[in-house]
């Protein structure tokens, strides 16, 4: 009754207070036309979001446990002035946000998991935000209404159909609600507004005895009914040990990260000192297995990345923002292979609606084909857009067609004079093996990621046999100790290559200096 009464004198605050939306940008990414700007003006003058055009609100992050856990309280009129201490194992005095999460604790609406764990920076759930602002609001009621994949038996049956009974969600047109999906702090947002105020719900909820017919475009498209996982960012870096990035990298451990800036801003000390710190990186959409978790870092192992001893696949430290559930099974969809150097996903098939920038080699599943754009399924953002001409399509990577010497030599060729990094796979930089075992991934074939494990797979080739596209490996003490170095002959005694942190992707002769000492061996991938 206590919550209650608090709730309905925020209402009345709210509703004395209703005014006209405003006409100035809230946020860069949300501009007068912007189809959820009425809801966030009503959000921001109420204090529940703070308004700011000159920075982004995010609108497709996702949102975590805290942000959500502040805005309720906010939307509550709840004041975190006095809070109780609380006791979870991941959360301490002191810590940022720790009165909100006391708060929220205290009044039951967020609680901890059965290892008393708060998870204040993990994602919401559809059906986790579902459970949440029943209980924060008291919302009643429940509907006939059976969405396809939330059977009576799912733990927030009830809850989701309170949400669709009181006018706050619909569920998307396929009569699917996606519980399992994370939610969008715009969305979070949107369904909090409807909350507080009636006039922005759903005039018209979906019929339930309407069937609804599923697009014809998502039919390879499934429930996962696995968890399995996958990177959401346009690039991690895989860390050797967690808790290891500096101030200048905060660009990469964020969610969405900023790779181009990020590289910009090294200098040659900082970009040498990433030297056994950093060991591989992963492309948005890669799979990805979870290995362990300390506090917001996350050990995985690249599925798709082959090295020694490592089964499940390469592995490194993330952090746990950039890692997401893959919400739908995808098997038997067609795939986009990003070609481009770099490609831009859209919200929308429209130039203006940028969503994230991603990597030559970054694989999406294909959801439809329509004109110059192709619809492709996200790991949790749902489905996003991208230009045919930034891509090439194919059912599955193996049946990609085998490239000729000339094509693997291209596409190598293409990355000239592009910066040297150190563990990098990504269009934004790479190091040595990285180069091409990206450039091979492109063209349908999966390489060992490192050069020394390279060059002890694929067929042997003499030197004097080389033929274009066929990898050179350098190791030291003349050639006979570790591999260290990976180059691809291209012809006429030529080969290209990323050096090191202080050079770009160059073309050099083969018998230049210390290339030609230290060879010690060939390989073909190519068949």
């Amino acid at each position: 009754m206590k919550k209650l009464a608090v709730f309905f004198t925020a209402l009345l605050i709210l509703f004395t207070t209703i005014g006209s939306t405003s006409a100035a940008p809230l946020f860069q990414d949300v501009g007068d036309s912007h189809r959820t700007k009425a809801e966030l003006d009503f959000l921001a003058e109420r204090g529940i979001i703070t308004a700011d055009p000159s920075s982004l609100f995010g609108i497709n992050d996702d949102i975590t446990r805290l942000e959500a856990s502040d805005m309720i309280l906010k939307a509550l009129g709840v004041g975190t002035e006095e809070y109780p201490e609380v006791n979870f194992a991941d959360v301490i005095p002191g810590d940022m946000g720790y009165d909100v999460i006391a708060k929220i604790s205290e009044l039951g609406i967020m609680t901890g998991n059965e290892k008393n764990e708060f998870k204040p920076y993990d994602r919401l759930t559809r059906a986790q935000m579902a459970a949440i602002l029943t209980r924060a609001f008291d919302l009643l009621g429940t509907s006939p209404h059976s969405f396809s994949d939330v059977p009576d038996t799912h733990w927030a049956s009830l809850e989701i159909k309170s949400l669709f009974v009181n006018g706050v969600t619909t569920g998307y047109e396929d009569n699917t609600f996606k519980p399992e999906l994370s939610l969008s702090k715009v969305h979070f947002s949107v369904f909090l507004a409807r909350i507080l105020n009636p006039d922005f719900k759903n005039p018209e909820p979906t019929d339930p005895t309407k069937p609804v017919e599923p697009p014809a475009a998502n039919v390879c498209v499934k429930p996962n009914t696995t968890k399995t996982y996958a990177i959401s960012v346009a690039v991690s870096n895989l860390w050797f040990q967690p808790n290891r990035a500096r101030v200048v990298d905060r660009p990469t451990v964020a969610n969405p990260v900023d790779m181009e800036k990020w590289i910009k801003s090294l200098s040659l000390t900082q970009k040498t000192w990433l030297v056994g710190k950093t060991d591989t990186q992963a492309l948005y959409g890669d799979e990805v297995t979870i290995l362990k978790t300390e506090g917001n870092w996350t050990r995985i192992a690249v599925k798709d990345q082959y090295k020694t001893n490592q089964k499940s696949g390469y592995e490194g430290w993330v952090p746990n923002i950039q890692v997401a559930e893959i919400q739908n099974n995808v098997a038997d969809c067609s795939i986009a292979i990003v070609k481009a150097k770099i490609a831009t996903l859209y919200n929308k098939p429209d130039s203006n609606s940028k969503f994230i920038d991603i990597s030559y080699s970054t694989i999406l599943p294909i959801i439809q084909e329509d004109g110059d754009w192709i619809h492709v399924q996200t790991p949790s953002h749902g489905v996003k857009y991208i230009r045919k001409v930034d891509v090439k399509t194919s059912k599955n990577l193996a049946s990609v067609p085998k490239p000729t010497q000339k094509d693997i030599v291209d596409s190598a060729k293409a990355f000239t004079g592009l910066p040297y990094l150190w563990a990098g796979t990504s269009g934004f930089g790479f190091d040595c093996s990285g180069l091409f075992y990206a450039v091979y991934k492109n063209h349908g074939i999966v390489i060992p990621r490192d050069s020394f494990v390279q060059a002890i797979h694929g067929t042997p080739v003499a030197r004097s046999n080389m033929q274009p596209g066929d990898l050179m490996y350098f190791a030291y003490s003349g050639g006979t100790g570790k591999v260290y170095h990976v180059a691809m002959y291209i012809g006429n005694s030529q080969m290209i290559h990323a050096p090191n942190s202080s050079n770009k992707v160059m073309t050099v002769s083969i018998n230049s200096d210390p290339y030609k000492n230290n060879f010690s061996g060939a390989r073909r991938y190519l068949k």
